[in-house]
């Protein structure tokens, strides 16, 4: 045998010894599937945060679930890689259809108005901050309003931990071959019966002319009240809808309308009849606002602007204050506008009420029950109070100094 036929049975054997001794250990079960809810997920490779990163993914990713350990989940990836990420960046299979199904509603729903946020804010599927945020748009970005929703800020830790994977039943206790418990449960005697209260047991339990005080039920304590978010649903230009914060938009009315808010928020807007004024063009435009915040009611005044041509400036058609009222309002701009709006009565009924404009002038042409529909934009507002309050109107400034003078000289 020569050194080259040799040297090649050599060098076949060391790797036929490699490729044996190499790791061939068999990849775990699947034992479920779900989905990446945020935006971007890193999975590590051990649960530790510090833990070096297998691989990012995106929402709506679709990954294997092979352990979960309770609010971790060890998953692997469409192209092999397995790493461990929280359980609550994760979504089933259900919460997927539900958020596919909850787009396809918002995008029959009618817009309310634009708006901006200055900074870059965060979709969420659900009016909570704990709810999986899966789109980010950018600040100066413009998203159409479609609802309004009070909910509760609930903490991270009242959140319970979905179970990605069926519960293992537990394990039936088998007896041993001489194990006769049973048996000696039935040869036990009987228990005793308790020895009763004595005859005296009233005279023995008093305790002196507080006893009625002492033995009186204790009401149960007050919790604490839990605070409120003010969240908006909106749409983006690609027809992605979800919750955002309220606070993170400001509605992208003119200034030059803007400017007569009175400090209250804006919570919808349209642009309603064409007015040339010389070789300028304006609209009439209408408003709701809103003057406080944490109500369950979308707003409490709305407006009517009309272009003067004649004094070159926007006056007030119409304007009523302190009603409670509620998303959609529905507007039919042109040369004749028409809008209507749901109105809560005194009764604590709601109203569709509508108006339209003749000359510079706003008339209210018909008013009839409303019965809110089942979709996601008026849902809530057969859960609000019936029994809300008009808002108050706040004392002026004089009023106001008035007051503190007179405490003061109590």
């Amino acid at each position: 045998m020569s050194f080259r036929t040799l040297r090649l049975w050599v060098v076949g054997a060391c790797l036929l010894l490699s490729s044996c001794s190499s790791d061939q250990r068999p990849k775990r079960p699947v034992l479920g599937t779900a989905w990446v809810g945020p935006i971007s997920v890193r999975i590590r490779q051990e649960i530790s945060p510090k833990s070096p990163v297998t691989a990012t993914l995106a929402h709506g990713d679709k990954v294997d679930v092979l352990e979960q350990r309770r609010t971790f989940a060890r998953i692997r990836t469409a192209d092999g890689h397995e790493g461990w990420t929280e359980v609550k960046q994760l979504m089933t299979k259900e919460q997927m259809d539900e958020l596919r199904a909850f787009t396809e509603r918002a995008a029959a729903l009618p817009s309310q108005g634009a708006a901006v946020s200055y900074e870059p804010a965060n979709m969420h599927t659900a009016p909570d901050r704990n709810s999986p945020s899966f789109f980010q748009f950018r600040e100066g970005i413009r998203v159409e309003v479609l609802a309004h929703k009070l909910a509760p800020r609930l903490p991270r830790a009242s959140t319970p931990t979905q179970r990605l994977l069926p519960s293992k039943p537990k394990p039936e206790r088998k007896k041993s071959p001489g194990d006769d418990s049973d048996g000696r449960q039935r040869l036990r005697p009987p228990t005793a019966p308790a020895p009763g209260l004595p005859a005296n047991w009233r005279e023995l339990s008093k305790t002196g002319e507080n006893e009625a005080a002492a033995t009186a039920p204790k009401p149960p304590p007050e919790e604490p009240p839990v605070p409120m978010e003010d969240w908006t649903l909106v749409r983006a230009k690609d027809g992605t809808a979800g919750w955002v914060l309220s606070r993170m938009l400001v509605m992208a009315i003119p200034d030059e309308v803007a400017q007569y808010s009175e400090g209250h928020r804006i919570t919808a807007y349209f642009a309603m009849a064409e007015v040339r004024d010389d070789d300028r063009v304006k609209y009439d435009w209408l408003w709701t606002t809103l003057s406080q915040t944490d109500v369950p009611y979308d707003f409490d005044s709305f407006r009517y602007f009309v272009w003067n041509p004649r004094h070159h400036r926007y006056e007030t058609g119409y304007i009523q204050r302190n009603v409670i009222g509620y998303y959609p309002v529905k507007v039919t701009p042109g040369a004749q506008p028409e809008f209507s709006m749901i109105l809560r009565d005194d009764d604590g009924k709601l109203y569709r009420n509508d108006f339209v404009l003749q000359g510079y002038r706003v008339r209210r042409a018909n008013k009839e029950p409303w019965t809110p529909p089942a979709d996601i934009a008026v849902t809530r507002q057969a859960q609000g109070p019936a029994q809300a309050e008009p808002p108050v109107d706040r004392p002026g400034l004089i009023e106001r100094m008035r007051d503190r003078i007179r405490r003061w000289l109590k």
